[in-house]
């Protein structure tokens, strides 16, 4: 198994016991290598679900660039119900489980088709 294999199959135990949700495989690995290297960097691989200039980022980067959603109320409500369900207390957010969250909560599945 490589060690991408290994992280993805990290990222499909923290949905369904951290999010309760049962992961589409498929979609959980495009969205994975669309997180690029950042998944093998300790600190770039995670969220800082607390931190306003990160959720920004997320926003911005993520969301407007990369799902190509406009800008608006909502999107900001979408992180954080998205970081709530997969626990606000829990200090280690995946990045690559939340973009999954993201896209997902967004309906923007076919971004990875």
């Amino acid at each position: 198994m490589s060690k991408r294999d290994v992280l993805i199959e990290a990222y499909a135990n923290d949905l369904k016991d951290k999010a309760g949700m049962t992961p589409d495989m498929d979609l959980l690995k495009k969205v994975t290598i669309g997180c690029g290297p950042s998944i093998y960097n300790k600190d770039a691989s995670t969220v800082a679900g607390s931190d306003p200039k990160e959720l920004e980022r997320i926003k911005k980067n993520f969301l407007m660039k990369k799902l190509g959603l406009p800008d608006g109320d909502n999107l900001m409500a979408g992180i954080n119900a998205v970081i709530e369900k997969y626990g606000k207390s829990n200090p280690r957010k995946y990045r690559a489980v939340v973009y999954y969250m993201l896209t997902k909560h967004f309906g923007k599945e076919s971004v990875y088709g």
